[in-house]
């Protein structure tokens, strides 16, 4: 059974790792722009600015949730969502960090 290595490299690069996966896909960052422009938390707005099935923004929704970038809450059929600023100042953080030591080091 194949383990996973992941664990060898320190918490930093591990948590960037997972923050870049979260926003590697493009209709992750289209959700995060939506917010953002709204400033407020979004209720089922969100499945109709996007030209995605319900069920594909929801799967989206929930990769943003499990990394943090977003915060929401559901109420029955109501989902609302808004932006994590925590979230969003330390992906600016290790992103800064990670981009200087490569401009540092760069040939």
């Amino acid at each position: 059974m194949p383990t996973s290595k992941k664990e060898i490299f320190g918490t930093e690069e591990q948590e960037l790792a997972k923050l870049a996966k979260a926003l590697s896909h493009p209709a992750r960052i289209a959700i995060l722009k939506e917010l953002a422009g709204r400033q407020t938390c979004v209720c089922g707005e969100i499945v109709q600015v996007l030209p995605l099935a319900q069920s594909t923004v929801s799967q989206h929704l929930k990769e943003l949730l499990k990394a943090g970038l977003i915060k929401g809450t559901v109420d029955g059929v109501k989902s609302c969502y808004c932006l994590n600023p925590e979230a969003l100042k330390r992906v600016e953080k290790l992103f800064g960090l990670f981009f200087a030591e490569a401009k540092r080091n760069c040939c």
